[in-house]
């Protein structure tokens, strides 16, 4: 019972961070109605910047905020200068061009910082709270995280469905002509979209990074599991890309408790094409998918 209370806590915080980077792709596939698989790349640059602030003398927070600021310049840029030319083209032509740009940024970091990982600060502990005579592995940390990404998802919440930028959004990605004929600005929107899910992914990165330490590819595998928490929950959902995160977190906690760690990607690949074969969209999709 012990072991599957510890398996139960390391899966949530693991979650967590999976529901973060699925935030991130719903925010994007909302706003724009494309897959944004250079997200590991955006968000593994804007830590490696945290990483060189704190590295410098700033404190965490500082760090923090520049891994957020830089996260939301940064896809702003990359939505402007990269993703503008395709947004109009066949949706492979938009994976392809993050696909390339994942690969740019992973060798760009090389050039800049090496390929040795580095080691990134915590919020705040890492020792797991004491239960009686056992320390269970969550820790305030792991915590912090939890509660941020709640925020997260709230914060998502009341933009999609209270403010008339979220409406702006989801109609400049359903029906681009039909909004330009109401007003909007359809091209802001999609910057404004890239910008705050880049800024997501920042959080998602920072919230990562001390478990994983800062590399050019470490986080790949952070990007394969919180697509699939993505696919798991509806790439429509919000509230489905942490609901699907902190169920992939758990199946994989569970699986590498279990079954081994060298069997954990097969898990996520297990868990992505049960939901493709029995609801390929997603657990919290609507009955009738809407259409562009």
């Amino acid at each position: 019972m012990t072991r599957f209370l510890d398996l139960t806590l390391n899966g949530i915080a693991n979650g967590a961070i999976y529901a973060a980077v699925a935030l991130s792709l719903v925010l994007i596939w909302r706003a724009t109605r494309i897959l944004n698989f250079a997200q590991a790349g955006m968000l593994m640059f804007t830590t490696f910047l945290a990483w060189t602030v704190i590295d410098h003398g700033a404190s965490y927070w500082i760090g923090f905020l520049v891994a957020l600021g830089s996260g939301l310049l940064l896809g702003a840029v990359i939505e402007r200068v990269v993703i503008r030319p395709v947004e109009g083209a066949p949706p492979l032509n938009a994976v392809i061009v993050t696909l390339g740009l994942l690969v740019c940024l992973q060798a760009l970091a090389g050039m800049i910082w090496g390929g040795n990982p580095r080691s990134f600060p915590a919020a705040f502990s890492i020792k797991g709270y004491k239960i009686g005579d056992h320390v269970v592995p969550f820790s305030p940390s792991d915590l912090f995280g939890v509660l941020v990404v709640a925020a997260v998802l709230l914060a998502l919440l009341l933009l999609f469905r209270r403010t008339d930028l979220g409406l702006r959004m989801r109609a400049a990605a359903f029906a681009p002509e039909v909004a330009r004929l109401l007003g909007v600005r359809v091209g802001h929107m999609f910057t404004i979209g890239w910008a705050l899910a880049s800024m997501a992914g920042s959080l998602a990165g920072v919230l990562v990074a001390p478990g994983v330490f800062v590399a050019p590819n470490s986080f790949d595998a952070v990007l394969v599991f919180g697509f699939t928490a993505a696919v798991l929950g509806g790439l429509e959902s919000p509230p489905g890309a942490v609901v699907g995160g902190i169920v992939v977190g758990l199946a994989l906690s569970y699986v590498s408790g279990y079954a081994g760690a060298s069997v954990v990607t097969l898990g996520a690949l297990a868990i992505l094409v049960a939901v493709l074969m029995i609801r390929p969209n997603g657990l919290f999709a609507p009955a009738t998918a809407r259409r562009v």
